[in-house]
Order: C-alpha cells, then structure tokens, then sequence
C-alpha cells in the first residue's frame, strides 16, 4: 500500500475529516448489515462531507466542519464556473457524482415521503460505490496515487474502522477484546469530536464511574491526552491523544 490508512486525510481538519469518515463508515456497515435506508440516508452526509472537502481544496482554505449548501446541485455548478483553471476532477467529476448520490438520496423514497421506490438493494448498491469513488478520488488527489492506490487505501480504511468499533446510532462498542479501558477510551474518542463522561460510561459498560474518573480519565487528563472538563463532564482529544489514538489504530490494524 502506498499510504498508510491512518494518514490518508491528515490534511483536512481533523473534525472535518472525521466527519467524511462517519458518514462513510455508516454507509458501509448499513450496506453490510441489510439496512438499505440508512445506507441510502447517509449519502447525504458523505455528500456534504465531500462538497466541504471539494471546495476547501478549490479555495485554499478548509472549513473545519462539513457543512450542507442552500441548493447542493447549484452549489456544485457553480464550482465548475468558479475555478475554470482547476483539475477537471475536484472542478466538475466529483461534484457531478455528489449530485447524482445526492439525487439517490433525497428523490428515491429516502429523504422524504412521495419519492419513486422504497429504500432497496439497488440503490444501497448505487449509494455505496458512488461512495466508494468518492473516497478514492479524495485519497488520489490528496496525495497522487493511482486510482488503484487510492482505491486500496480507502478498502483499508474502511475494513480497519468497521473491525475496531461498532456504531450503531449514538451507541459505540469496541470490538477488539483484550483492551485495556484507557486504550479503549482512545479507540471511542477518535471517531467523535467529543463525548460525556456518561457516554464513555455506557459505551464501556463500565460500572463505577468514579473508578473510571479516578483511574482512566484524571490520569489521561494529567498526561495531556485528552482535555477533561470536570464541571461539564465532556472529554476531548487532545493532540498527544490523536497521535496516540492513531498509532493505536495502526498496530491493531496489523494484528
């Protein structure tokens, strides 16, 4: 593999890059597990993901959070009209194919009552791969690869986010046993911006909370890994932890 997953949007803004990542994670465990509506649903958030990630290339300049344009179809047109001296990829191939998986997901019977069809396997089908280039073509222009690479890289991405935790709504489980809970803690917080000390409580079935406090979140606090707000009972990532998060990622990933 050319890259190693773990640093194929390093360039974006981390919040922003995780929520290009959700999405499609999302998309690809709904496809896996038969859930052909929210397969279909999320498109739309990898769409404002990836038209975020788009235009902050275009500009120079990244937002750091995806966010959703008043008209998706114009809002891509116009990146065609704006930047005429721009690769043909990020200028009209990609938003073209975020209009078409945008189509899916709010004409289809998807986003709203009175669409054509039910949510169905075709267009689960036609939702995910559309992501699939999606993704692939974000990695080959971020860093130069071959449609192969890119296309590689983003196979083992997704493999390595779907092995590690299960998401399913708000919940979080990690999968990999043998953990211990401050490794965990890393694994839950690297695919959010932030949680409550009640949420990492419930993602790790965990039955003390103050041991938890005392034991994992103080020390990883004093350490510099993660920011822990004790009035407000959220904890974030901090730098130190992202790193250590990733490195994580990537020796489990191995294993």
């Amino acid at each position: 593999m050319s890259i190693d997953p773990t640093t194929a949007f390093a360039a974006l803004p981390p919040t922003l890059a995780q929520d290009l990542l959700d999405a499609y994670a999302e998309i690809v465990t709904n496809y896996a597990e038969h859930r052909w509506e929210p397969a279909e649903l999320n498109g739309g958030k990898l769409c404002e993901a990836v038209y975020s990630i788009v235009e902050g290339y275009l500009t120079g300049t990244y937002s750091t959070r995806a966010s959703k344009p008043q008209n998706m179809p114009a809002a891509c047109l116009a990146l065609e009209r704006t930047f005429p001296k721009a690769p043909r990829s990020p200028r009209i191939q990609i938003p073209r194919m975020i209009v078409a998986l945008y189509e899916i997901r709010n004409n289809r019977g998807v986003g709203h009552a009175g669409g054509d069809v039910n949510p169905n396997q075709m267009d689960a089908t036609a939702v995910l791969y559309m992501s699939k280039w999606l993704m692939a073509e974000l990695v080959r222009l971020l860093h130069g690869l071959t449609t192969e690479q890119a296309s590689e890289v983003v196979e083992a991405l997704v493999e390595r986010e779907i092995s590690l935790v299960w998401k399913w709504g708000e919940k979080r489980r990690v999968l990999r046993t043998g953990l211990t809970l401050k490794q965990q803690v890393l694994l839950l917080l690297a695919g959010v911006t932030e949680a409550t000390e009640a949420e990492l409580v419930a993602w790790l079935e965990h039955k003390r909370p103050n041991d938890l406090r005392k034991a994992v979140l103080r020390p990883m606090h004093k350490d510099k890994l993660v920011d822990f707000d004790e009035t407000t009972k959220v904890i974030r990532l901090l730098p130190p932890g992202v790193e250590a998060a990733e490195k994580l990622i990537h020796s489990l990933s191995k294993s």
